[in-house]
Order: C-alpha cells, then structure tokens, then sequence
C-alpha cells in the first residue's frame, strides 16, 4: 500500500489549520534558551531565585504561587510531566492550575533514576515507578514546611492548620493564606528529615482525571523542541554517512560542496563527512554536492534472509542457558505429541515522528547541549570525552521529544557524540544544530535487532503442557556498551530473553537457551519499545495458542489453567476477555470472516492482556477492529495518561506487526522514510477499549508495556478466522492468495 505523504511543518499545518498565533524563538543570551516557552526549559531546576522557596530538588514555590515541579525525567509523549507533577502536587495539596513543570538540569546526584544507581535517564517504563515515593516525599517536604511557617506566623498549633488547593487555613481563627505568601516564611526553616505521606484513601490528584500539563503548548505550537533552537551564529550540519556499515571514508572532494552558497564548512568526522551551512536545505545541498570515496573493504554486505538463513543453524544447537526448569529435553524425548515451530522478526526502526537532531555550542568555558535529552549521565560523560572536559563542564538541557521509543537513549551516544565531533572539528567558531534526516536514521541508524526463535512443546494425554524448549537467535543490545557487565551472565543477555525466560506458565520442564551473533553481523543495534518483550511475546503467546489448538481448549481457560501462581497475569486475561465477550460468537461480517484472539504478557512489571477482533477479507485482506486491553499497573496514578499510553501502545505495535521491517540487501538497508516503513494511518486505528485493574501495589510503567500483547493477540485472531498462523512478521501480504 503506498500513501503520499504531504511535507507539511507542524508549524505551518497549525497555522493553517488553526489560526494560532505562534512563538518566535530567538533567544539570544547564554543559557536563556526559548523564551515564553511551556515546558522544559534550560534553568528548569537549576537554582532555585532567591524569592523562591525551595526545600529540594524537585519543588520550586514562587511569591506568585507558582509551584515549579522540576522534572527528572524526559517528556516524550509519554505525560511524564503530567505524573510527576501529581506526585508533588497531592502531597502538598497544591491548586493543579498553580502546578508548572518543568526539565532538570542534569545531575546524577540529585536527579538520579533511583533504579538505576548513581546514572539519570529515562527509559525501560520507570519515570514514574521510581518516582512514586520521592517526588511525594518532595511535596510532603514543601506542604510541612508552609504550615509551620504558617503555624508560627499565626501563633497556633500546627496541627491545627490544613491545606486544600493550595490555600492555608486555620479554621478556629479563620486566618488564611496561599503559598506564595508563606514561602519566604518557610524558606528560613530547617527541612524536616521525615514526614507523613497520605493514606491513599485521601488522594484528590493520584487516580482522578487532572489535565495533562503539556497539551496546551503542544496542541497550540509553543512548546519546545530542538529543531526550535536558534541560536546567534548558528550553522545547521547534516552528515554524509556510508552506504553501508563498517565502511569508512576514503578520500573527499569537497569542492562541490563549498561552491554551494551558504555552505560555511566541510569537515570529515568519524563517521562520514559533515556539511555545515546557513540553514538545513542549504547543508543538504551540499552534501548532495560532496564526492566521497568510501572504503568498504571492512563494510558489511549481507542481507536479512542470509542472517535468517545463519540463525536457522544455529537454532538446531543447544544455546546458552537462560532459564532451566526439571528436563525439558527429556521430557521431548519420551513425548507422544511434540509441536514443535519457529518464529522470525525482522530489524525495526524506531521512526519517531521528530527526526534525530541536537544542538551544542562550545566555548573556552565547556559545552552546552539542547536535546530531547533521554540519557544525560551517558551522554555527558561521552560527550566530555570526546571534547577533554570534566563532565560537568557538559551542560545538559532537557527539551521535549517528538517521540523516542528508545532511540535517543542510545549506550552510545551516537548522534551526540556526532555532533560533539563537529564542533570540536570547527574549533567550536559558532554552536552546531545537527540533524539527521529521517532517511540517514533509516538507513545508517540503530534498530531492533533480528530474531529468530525455535519452539518445541510437550502435551499429555489432556493437552496440558509437560515440556517447554525454546532457543532464541539475534544480536546483543547490551554487548559493548556499559551496560553489559551488569546485565549480560554467562552468554545471555537479560534483553533477549525478558518474557520468555521470565514465562509465567505452569510447566514442569522449561528450558530458554540464547546464541548471541554479535561480532558477526555489524548492524547497529539498539533497544526499540518494549525491548524483548517485542519478539519474546509473539512467539510464547501464539505458540501456547497453538498448544491450545492442539489439546483442543479454549485459548482463554488453557492459559488460566496454566496461572494459578500467577494471580496479576490472571487477573488481567480474566478482565480482558470478561470486558470482550469471549465465548460469545462474534458477529457475522457482510464478507469475509470473522475471528478472535487473545495474548497476556508481563513487561516492565506491569501486566496487559489484550482481546483482538478481525474480519478477513475473500482476498486476504483484513481489517482490525477492536482491541480490548486490560492492565494492571499498580495505582494508577492518572487514569486518562495510562489509557494514552496503552492506545498508543496498540497502534505503534499494530503498524509493525502489519509491515514494519527494515530489509539488508547487500548490505544496504532498503528502506528510507515511511512510504516504505509505514506508521499507523489513521483509517488502520481499530476501536479501543482500556480497562484499569483496581490496585493498591506501588505503580509501575506504562510507556511500553502496552505494545508486546497485541501482534501475538492479533495473529491468534487471524487464525481463528482463518486457521492460517503467522509465525513471520510483519504479516504483511501473508493471508493473501
């Protein structure tokens, strides 16, 4: 299916669209980054003004009653400012049209994801998981504060003042005041080493519908991201990349380049050639203009069906050993039925909506960087190094992303660490604003690696599972990077093989092997929504739909057959298809047929299990028409951010499991921009309905979590209305004749 892509600015289409009136950006002092902005800005969170009163890290009151939550965390679509606000504001029972968010500067000591030690980022679904105690700790802090500095003012008990959106009271007195009067009061204070936190039952914010914080900038054009960023002097670079990976430049004729009017600079970097000029446009043609002779005696030149090919071998032997229960081998032996199949995944693009871009200026001082700034510890340590400075002469600000899905928390900094070559190629004479176009991200960026998984199963005379054998094949994420001493033991790395070594279902003889490939395929590779969940939860829950098959149950009641250890996997299938109708015939389509499928799945310590339905054309074609997801998160800290996140989920797994592949051919990814790696469009959305389990567990995350059930759900549907089972995604054009 090919769609015409209109190349309209986000921009000029709300101009259009909408009449607005629309921020200029041109700040031009150090450090003052996008004046009259909404949301992250460059001193969010740095130092407190000296009117201001600020009891830690995280809250920030002004005179004027503004409460200025600083955000630890990256806003990338997700409503990360709008939780963390909430957590701050509950505490301290704040008005929600006082509460501004704002970005943190980064500082591993104070901003530090607590899950991940000494190191802040964000990533894996845990901005508000690690968050849920601290920042309510943090306006708890604040909210004890103002009443003793109310208390003492007043000269009554402090027990006797309560607080309510933001106003303090004393009822016996009638005396009365907003924040912003009490906050220099509680500025001379000392902070109290411990407080009281709310009992749930008391929450007004935490679990009830409050406005996002970041729709209005966003929904009106003002908010900020880095392809706002102007800076004085300014030049825009763009890269000229190999064609394939590993190879690297040879010679350059650059003067082509250079008679490009416009073009200020060409200089060769690490990874390609790098043009700079005036504007984006005029450092494109520029590097349209370069001849560059590229060295490939080191490059790459396979292709996806060779690594598929390969991996196949490599299956049929035994793998490093990643989850070993009783004798799965043994029990295959001397089974009367085996089933046994094989699933494959292609590499994945990230394909976020705001192409890669970042913006750095150096001087005799250090390095300032404006960024969609996902992995701050990462990049300021890599980026110091490139350039001979101690990392804090590296300074982060945080501005909002146009979607990541993982992409810019990359181990490697590559795109910073481009830019950070460039601007120390120029001797740091004007800031550099880099930017990848989508087609080099496409084509010379990061993706989900391929994978390929072998399965074999079991069943006793009633169907039940006796023995469970599976053998992963793909790249390491983790290898090379400074996360594999931590998360890659014996061989396997903790990546691969999440939801599959982790398998909630009850069976006595279980068995998860890894081969990892890496030193043999040189495609980057990189963590993508999700993580492994993306390919380990197609293959166990469309396998264990076809062991279902096989002993002739229902797909719903084999699998609660299988967790009664695990009541929160239960208890979301048990919702899921309760809120589907499971059992009841589906209605009858006008043509074609009609079909219903089921997945459970445990990510990021949240759990999801959606119900899809599908009519199937004569010809093959299908239509998705209805997913109902059910999802136990802990306490659902904003209901309406979590439905978000699980209808996003949905859409962003379904566009891939439809036709999201990124191909090799000689070497050479064939893909470049989503005419041929499609997004969703809006006529493939299917109706959604998302249901919250009640709970009083600690809440966990739901960025990503939403994503892994639905391929699996969707492909047991397409069976059931076809009996056909997909075992290769994308499913692309796989039903048709």
């Amino acid at each position: 299916m090919s769609t015409r892509i209109e190349n309209t600015s986000r921009r000029d289409f709300l101009k259009a669209g909408a009449g607005l009136t629309l921020a200029v950006v041109l700040p031009g002092a150090r450090g003052a980054v996008l004046p009259g902005a909404d949301g992250p800005s460059a001193v969010g969170g740095a130092a407190a003004s000296a009117a201001e009163f600020a009891p830690n890290a995280f809250v920030r009151i002004a005179p004027d009653n503004t409460v200025t939550v600083v955000a630890k965390h990256l806003e990338m679509g997700q409503g990360t400012y709008t939780g963390l606000a909430t957590l701050v504001a509950e505490e301290l029972d704040a008005d929600w049209s006082q509460v501004v968010t704002k970005g943190s500067p980064a500082d591993a000591a104070r901003y530090n994801n607590l899950f991940w030690g000494n190191a802040q980022g964000t990533g894996g679904s845990t901005a508000i998981a690690n968050s849920f105690e601290q920042l309510r700790q943090a306006g708890a802090t604040a909210r004890a504060m103002l009443v003793q500095a109310a208390a003492e003012r007043w000269r009554v008990p402090a027990d006797e003042i309560s607080v309510k959106a933001g106003v303090v009271s004393h009822a016996r007195s009638g005396r009365k005041a907003r924040f912003g009067e009490l906050a220099e009061a509680a500025s001379l204070l000392q902070v109290p080493q411990q407080v009281k936190l709310k009992d749930p039952k008391d929450f007004t914010l935490i679990g009830r519908h409050v406005p996002r914080k970041d729709s209005v900038a966003k929904t009106t054009g003002r908010a900020q991201f880095t392809q706002d960023v102007k800076l004085p002097g300014m030049l825009v670079a763009v890269v000229a990349h190999p064609p394939r990976f590993g190879a690297t430049v040879k010679s350059v004729d650059d003067g082509g380049a250079r008679s490009v009017p416009g073009v200020a600079d060409v200089v060769r970097i690490p990874t390609g050639v790098a043009v700079l000029a005036r504007d984006y446009w005029t450092a494109k043609k520029g590097r349209d203009a370069l001849k560059v002779e590229w060295d490939e005696s080191a490059a790459y030149r396979g292709s996806s069906d060779a690594i598929l090919a390969d991996y196949r071998k490599r299956a049929a032997t035994p793998g490093a050993v990643a989850r070993k229960d009783g004798d799965a081998a043994a029990a295959l032996g001397k089974a009367a039925k085996v089933i046994d199949a094989e699933y494959a995944f292609p590499y994945l693009a990230h394909a976020a909506m705001e192409p890669l871009n970042c913006v750095m200026r150096l001087d005799a001082n250090g390095c300032e960087v404006w960024n969609g700034e996902q992995f701050q510890t990462v990049d300021q340590m890599t980026v110091a190094g490139i350039l001979g400075l101690k990392p804090e002469q590296v300074k982060l600000n945080m501005l909002f992303a146009g979607g990541s899905f993982g992409r810019r928390a990359n181990p490697h900094s590559d795109y910073l660490v481009e830019t950070a070559h460039i601007v120390k190629a120029i001797g740091g004479r004007a800031p550099v604003k880099l930017v990848w176009s989508r087609e080099d991200d496409m084509r010379a960026g990061y993706y989900r690696p391929i994978y390929l998984h072998r399965l074999q199963a079991a069943l006793d005379a009633q169907g039940k599972p006796l023995a469970w054998s599976e053998r992963i094949v793909g790249q390491s994420i983790l290898a090379g990077t400074a996360f594999e001493s931590m998360m890659v033991k014996d061989g396997v790395d903790a990546t691969s093989v999440e939801g599959a070594a982790t398998l909630p279902y009850a069976i006595p003889n279980l068995q998860v092997e890894l081969h990892t490939t890496n030193g043999d395929v040189k495609v980057p590779v990189q963590w993508w929504r999700s993580v492994g969940s993306t390919h380990t939860a197609y293959a166990t829950e469309v396998f264990l739909d076809e062991l279902a098959t096989a002993a002739g149950k229902d797909p719903v009641g084999y699998r609660l057959g299988l967790l009664a250890g695990h009541p929160r996997h239960a208890g979301v299938l048990k919702l899921a298809a309760d809120k589907a109708d499971w059992g009841k015939p589906l209605a009858a389509a006008k043509t074609g047929k009609r079909g219903r499928g089921v997945a459970v799945h445990e990510s990021f310590h949240t759990y999801v299990a959606q119900v899809v339905d599908v009519t199937v054309m004569p010809d093959g074609q299908f239509k998705v028409d209805r997913v109902v997801c059910a999802v136990d998160c802990g306490i659902a800290v904003n209901p309406d951010v979590i439905r978000a996140q699980m209808e996003g989920g949905i859409g962003f797994g379904l566009a891939a499991a439809l036709s999201g592949a990124i191909t090799l051919k000689d070497g050479q990814v064939e893909q470049s921009n989503f005419h041929d790696y499609q997004v969703l469009r809006i006529d493939q959305m299917p109706r959604i309905e998302v249901h919250i389990v009640p709970s009083a567990e600690k809440p966990t995350g739901v960025g990503e979590p939403g994503v892994p059930p639905l391929a699996p759900a969707l492909a047991n549907a397409l069976f059931a209305a076809t009996g056909k089972r997909i075992r290769t995604l994308p499913i692309g054009d796989q039903l048709k004749a």
